[in-house]
């Protein structure tokens, strides 16, 4: 029994550690962003006092961030390419797995070395070849963020569909279902743990993408989030105090999203692990 104790409080102390170096960086972003400028160059971990608090960063950020222009660019982005992510990645997983070749097997094999590629070395041509399209725009954007989002979702949810009794679906065949009613009636409601936890994944990365966008829409009008803060940081004048403002908005959406859907992340490691 004490050595059962020992562990846990050795395993209490290491997860408090964790949760103080992870989230750090977030509480230094929050306390500056209600400092001015100058408080922030002095001391950039002191605690905002009477003398230099001060909210109007969060005013003048909104401002110049185009706020309500900004966040709709990223939230079309971000919803329309997850909800697209999702519904062709489970469909491709789906016949990847219940129908087994050489074909199909292959083609898995390609989407897990793409995982091994990085986007920098795709970054240039692709972009050459979306130009001569004239797909430079956002649902260009939206188009290619399919394409790489598709790759590890696909992955995932080849892994969690192997699980799922296909006498499900033979049962659905022998009631009149066909190839469309059984994926969308019996095996896409049985991915909802999983396409969850995938969505979470897919939505952060690309509402925090800045590399892509800024190749393709970067343009006042449609321009995101990520690409609007970005502005704060110019070649001799840093604004780091409307930058942490406007970075606190950002991650703000996002910490919403996740504090909503922590059910389910929970939910689909458990039926994953049970599963496995």
């Amino acid at each position: 029994m004490a050595t059962k104790r020992v562990k846990k409080v050795i395993l209490l102390i290491i997860g408090i550690a964790l949760a103080i170096l992870f989230l750090f960086p977030i509480v230094i972003l929050l306390i500056n962003s209600f400092k001015p400028l100058r408080a922030i160059y002095i001391n950039v971990l002191s605690l905002p006092n009477s003398g230099n608090f001060t909210a109007s960063n969060y005013l003048d950020a909104f401002e110049r961030l185009d706020f309500p222009t900004s966040i709709g660019n990223s939230l079309l982005i971000t919803v329309c390419g997850t909800l697209l992510i999702g519904l062709f990645s489970s469909m491709a997983a789906w016949v990847l797995v219940r129908y087994k070749s050489q074909i199909s097997s292959t083609i898995f094999l390609i989407f897990a070395g793409a995982m091994l590629i990085p986007f920098q070395c795709v970054m240039i041509p692709l972009v050459q070849l979306m130009g001569k399209l004239h797909m430079l725009n956002r649902p260009g954007l939206i188009f290619m963020n399919i394409g790489f989002g598709c790759i590890m979702s696909i992955i995932l949810l080849h892994g969690f569909i192997k699980n799922i009794p296909i006498e499900l679906e033979e049962a659905s065949v022998i009631d009149g279902c066909n190839m469309v009613q059984r994926f969308f009636l019996v095996v896409l409601p049985l991915l909802k743990s999983i396409l969850v936890t995938v969505s979470i994944l897919n939505v952060m990365q690309l509402w925090n993408d800045y590399l892509l966008p800024s190749l393709t829409i970067n343009r006042d009008g449609s321009q995101t989030l990520p690409l609007k803060t970005f502005l704060f940081f110019g070649q001799f004048v840093k604004r780091w105090d409307l930058a942490t403002a406007g970075l606190t908005m950002c991650i703000i959406p996002i910490v919403i999203f996740y504090i909503a859907c922590q059910k389910y992340i929970v939910k689909g490691v458990t039926d994953g692990a049970l599963k496995g």
